[in-house]
């Protein structure tokens, strides 16, 4: 079962496969495209969901938020079917 809330990395360990992170940060990526698809500010979000600060670091919150909410986009156009299919990486 994914958690709500939580720590999140700056980096997402990118896989062609469904990671260990990706199945704990599910949650994150479904409130990451929902604030996208009511056109939520960046900022409020990442200060929101990703516990970041973009006033105090611009660059390293940008770049966590733009890396989260690109795996999230991926797990709605590819990383479902591997969901489905079960096909995981183990390793990270």
């Amino acid at each position: 079962m994914p958690e709500l809330d939580p720590h999140v990395a700056d980096e997402v360990p990118w896989s062609d496969r469904i990671t260990p992170y990706d199945d704990r940060h599910k949650v994150i990526y479904m409130r990451l495209l929902d604030a996208e698809a009511d056109g939520a500010d960046w900022q409020e979000v990442a200060r929101i969901v990703l516990h970041r600060d973009p006033v105090a670091e611009p660059e390293r919150t940008r770049h966590c938020w733009e890396n989260h909410l690109r795996r999230a986009k991926w797990m709605t156009t590819t990383g479902y079917r591997k969901l489905l299919a079960g096909d995981r990486d183990p390793l990270q």
